[in-house]
């Protein structure tokens, strides 16, 4: 089974309750807004402030372009 990109629709970033992304490569739900990125383990979002890794500069301008 895989991460159902359908609930990208429904679900949103716990810390500023934005639009999430899906980096399908590092297996993480993104939030530009936040900068920061949420793992995805056994194809489950956890969806933790302090599960969280924050995001570089970089990463934030690639995800916003």
């Amino acid at each position: 089974m895989a991460f159902d990109t359908k609930l990208l629709e429904i679900i949103a970033c716990p810390v500023c309750k934005g639009k999430l992304a899906y980096d399908k490569e590092n297996k993480e739900l993104i939030s530009t807004a936040a900068k920061v990125a949420y793992p995805i383990r056994d194809d489950i979002p956890v969806l933790l402030e302090n599960e969280a890794r924050e995001l570089s500069l970089e990463e934030v301008e690639k995800w916003n372009s």
